[in-house]
């Protein structure tokens, strides 16, 4: 089931998530519907949050990415990349900061560049509850730190300069008006 992504200004997005156990109700199905929801928007990534639960959950799959020329030499792992993280905590970020654009599905229509390390070390559960501890790096640990900045509830516009933040602020309050075109189902902030 398409599940709608809430927008920029509701008040979940800023929530810190709760950890949920192996017996969360419905927890299969709420994953599947999540990567529905993502691959419906022309996503690459979902958090909980964004579909209105304050869980630590978030599913991403970068297998677009890996057609992508820019990614020709780990083309083969971005292609099998499609991960569940439940309880998600991040133990470790390493290397150096750099800068890429980035976008967000509750936040149509706004794309910065946001500067992230490069490494990361990982701790988590996935969605038959086995817990892992990995290692990431390059556009996957890019991918999963946006992710996990939601069930933080951090969004990537937190990570922008003042200046940018304030060019960026017109397109923020009119999203959180609804008077945003997208091709997706989105619930808009009363």
């Amino acid at each position: 089931m398409i599940l709608p992504i809430r927008a920029f200004g509701d008040p979940v997005l800023r929530k810190v998530a709760k950890d949920i156990d192996k017996d969360y109700p419905g927890l299969q199905e709420l994953i599947g519907n999540m990567f529905e929801t993502m691959y419906s928007a022309n996503g690459i990534g979902l958090a909980a949050p964004q579909i209105g639960l304050d869980i630590r959950l978030f599913v991403i799959d970068v297998s677009p990415l890996a057609e992508d020329e820019d990614y020709e030499d780990i083309q083969d792992e971005l292609a099998e990349f499609k991960k569940v993280f439940i309880n998600a905590k991040i133990l470790e970020e390493s290397g150096e900061e750099w800068k890429f654009n980035e976008g967000c599905l509750s936040i149509p229509d706004v794309r910065e560049d946001v500067k992230r390390k490069e490494t990361i070390v990982i701790e988590y559960y996935d969605e038959n509850f086995v817990k892992h501890t990995e290692t990431f790096s390059d556009i996957r640990a890019r991918v999963i730190q946006h992710e996990y900045d939601h069930i933080e509830g951090i969004l990537f516009t937190d990570h922008l300069s003042a200046l940018k933040k304030k060019l960026v602020k017109g397109k923020l309050t009119k999203i959180t008006q609804g008077d945003v075109s997208i091709g997706y189902k989105m619930r808009f902030p009363k």
